[in-house]
């Protein structure tokens, strides 16, 4: 695999070297401190991975990364920063990972590993091109896109919901009827079904671009989608916890990667209404194993990692008890008296003030335990 390190950080560049002729089967092809001269390097050359730092001084990296997208489709691109806020706005030209320095040589290989897996994918067993594949995210969003077309371009509200609408039931048939009353309520049904019509044909003509028409599938007043060559966030983080049903130090990093992945509510921007339990029901998984993650990380005494993420439990269920008792614990553990006494009291004030309630015992027990220390 031939890799391209575009990086101002001159340690970065050398340790990233090192780190690389340690692996085999790949080749270092390119070096480049700043962006210029990076795109004629890939217009001209032979590159199947590019390491991009997205604070490139003075150059964009993410300019970098689109301009790349533009030159060669198919080109895997990692962010590499030092800085985890840029996360999200990273994802906007859908590379293949996002990675916080310091990078050990694990997480790289993993990465490298990945990127071959869907390099030796992309041809099948007679050796022709596989068909495109479509990146789906779902979590904090809703986007589309492939690496060959873009993003998908929606032509109409209702196609855009009946795609995300059929997301949701996993390639499973939905009956005519209940899309009606789901995506069209208190409409007359002969209006529904002219509007259902149009809504699938959009869909289709859509996806068409993608060289994916046929992904929507209809039989027997029935719909739905074949995600046989579709990547879906939400679904892959589903699946990825239920193979993690126990953290412990060789699931630990994948965990982790895994927690880092969920970026977000069901379909954040839109207002789906038929979308609410499906919503909250991820939400519910997410903070489950959130927890557990946390947990394990603070048995280790790995406590700024686990403050972090319970830090975002807690902000999507300011009341929940356990997540609030969890990040006090934390705070107590650390030594970290302010940020202690500030969420006790932001916690008690809270339920006083929005339920008429007291912390529990068990809560106040724990904070005098580490007062009283």
């Amino acid at each position: 695999m031939k890799i391209l390190i575009v990086d101002d950080e001159p340690v970065m560049r050398l340790a990233m070297k090192r780190l690389l002729s340690k692996i085999e089967d790949v080749e270092l092809v390119g070096s480049f401190q700043s962006a210029a001269g990076v795109l004629d390097f890939v217009r001209d050359g032979d590159v199947d991975l590019a390491f991009l730092d997205i604070q490139l001084g003075a150059d964009d990296g993410l300019a970098l990364a689109r301009g790349l997208r533009s030159v060669r489709a198919d080109l895997d691109i990692v962010f590499t920063t030092s800085h985890a806020d840029y996360a999200i706005e990273a994802y906007d030209v859908y590379p293949l990972d996002y990675m916080v320095k310091p990078i050990s040589r694990k997480r790289l290989e993993q990465t490298i590993a990945r990127a071959a897996g869907r390099r030796g994918a992309s041809i099948d067993r007679a050796g022709d091109p596989a068909p495109n594949r479509l990146t789906i995210r779902g979590l904090g969003c809703f986007e589309a896109a492939s690496l060959q077309a873009g993003a998908v371009k929606w032509m109409s509200k209702k196609s855009t919901e009946l795609f995300a609408y059929l997301l949701v039931h996993r390639g499973r048939s939905v009956a005519k009827v209940r899309i009606l009353e789901d995506i069209f309520p208190g409409m007359p049904l002969k209006n529904a079904e002219t509007y259902l019509h149009t809504a699938v044909y959009q869909l289709r003509k859509a996806l068409s671009q993608h060289g994916l028409k046929d992904m929507v599938q209809s039989a027997q007043e029935q719909y739905g989608l074949d995600l046989e060559h579709a990547d879906v966030d939400f679904i892959q983080f589903e699946q990825g916890v239920e193979r993690l049903s126990q953290i412990d130090a060789a699931s630990e990093a994948a965990a982790i990667e895994l927690e880092r992945q969920f970026t977000g509510g069901l379909f954040e921007n839109k207002s789906f209404e038929w979308a609410t339990a499906e919503r909250e029901r991820l939400a519910i998984l997410y903070d489950a194993f959130a927890k557990r993650l946390a947990s394990w990380l603070l048995e280790g005494q790995r406590y700024r990692e686990a403050v972090q993420i319970a830090r975002r439990i807690v902000s999507g269920n300011e009341y929940e008890e356990e997540s609030n008792l969890l990040l006090l614990e934390l705070f107590g553990a650390i030594g970290d008296r302010q940020s202690f006494h500030s969420h006790y009291e932001r916690y008690t004030h809270l339920l006083h003030q929005e339920l008429g309630l007291q912390p529990s015992e068990k809560f106040r027990r724990l904070y005098e335990r580490y007062i009283e220390a």
